[in-house]
């Protein structure tokens, strides 16, 4: 009822639960009263009066007793719960119940319990929590309720958003990295670099000269054609063989892995317009015990015979 800044309303729910129990018991004690009636020869007669189709007759009888017992219990056990608990507009019942009480002991609960499981797996390493079967089993449920949206339910993410059961690291895959990434999120921009790089056909074979890199198909002039371009342009971020660097999130580009699209179309529309992908930071959704497994279960997805080992 905190919604309402008048008493009123409270009165106003009391009235209508207390008149819905007063009008089922004055239901129920008519209900139960056998009438006597008389026809016009004095005899007693055994129904309503009531009659359809000349000779279908509505009987008077009483309610049978086991079900008129069973209206009672149930107008008892409606006064009793009113008692007990919140139904009366403000009246907190004699028990002081609430949801909201129900849900704080519920969560205090599982807080206590959640220690005892976490309080094992803090002395152990990053690398020996990935091969722990009841540690992973956790992380797995935390990855899932927590990183699947992007990353997908099998952890080989999509466009835009990596697959961390390669060995590909945007930010690098230690303990160490995985765990930062988590705490504090990244953020990776890449520029548009169209105006670095020239016009329309200097972009054109900068974007050969990127998949010559990979070994995947191209126009090998215009890609001898945007080396130059590229060293002038991209190694500064890429690396001049380009195989990106880790400090600044820059993707290698000498592998044959597209965050966002393969192919010279998709190289130039990255080119010209830049890109900007943010994962956001876990410290504030996640307890650090939480992030030390689920950075072991993350860590395991690309080492799977090294988390096998021990199961």
């Amino acid at each position: 009822m905190s919604d309402f800044i008048s008493s009123g309303w409270s009165w106003y729910v009391i009235g209508i639960v207390v008149f819905g129990l007063v009008y089922c018991a004055f239901v129920l004690i008519g209900a139960a009263k056998h009438k006597v009636i008389y026809d016009a020869q004095g005899n007693v007669d055994k129904t309503t009066g009531h009659v359809w189709d000349e000779d279908l007759r509505e009987l008077n009888n009483p309610l049978p007793r086991w079900w008129l017992f069973l209206f009672i219990f149930t107008l008892v056990f409606a006064i009793g719960y009113l008692v007990l608990y919140p139904g009366l507009g403000n009246n907190k019942g004699t028990l002081n119940w609430s949801s909201k009480g129900q849900l704080e002991a519920e969560i205090a609960k599982a807080k206590v319990e959640e220690e005892k499981i976490y309080a094992a797996f803090r002395p152990a390493a990053v690398e020996d929590l990935a091969r722990d079967p009841k540690a992973m089993a956790i992380g797995e449920r935390l990855f899932l309720n927590n990183c699947a949206a992007c990353h997908g339910s099998d952890a080989k993410g999509s466009k835009g958003f990596p697959n961390l059961t390669d060995t590909d690291w945007l930010h690098g895959g230690s303990p160490e990295k995985i765990s930062e990434t988590l705490h504090t999120g990244r953020r990776g921009m890449m520029p548009p670099m169209a105006a670095a790089v020239g016009g329309p056909e200097e972009v054109r074979q900068v974007a050969n000269y990127v998949l010559s890199l990979s070994g995947s198909g191209h126009n090998s002039i215009l890609a001898e054609l945007g080396k130059d371009k590229f060293k002038a342009a991209c190694a500064a971020c890429h690396g001049a063989d380009g195989k990106g660097m880790q400090a600044v999130g820059a993707p290698n580009l000498t592998d044959k892995i597209w965050l966002h699209g393969w192919g010279e179309e998709a190289i130039i529309r990255m080119i010209n317009n830049g890109k900007t992908n943010v994962m956001p930071a876990q410290a504030g959704r996640l307890t650090e015990d939480q992030i030390k497994v689920l950075t072991a279960y993350v860590w395991g997805l690309s080492r799977p015979t090294q988390t096998a080992q021990a199961q």
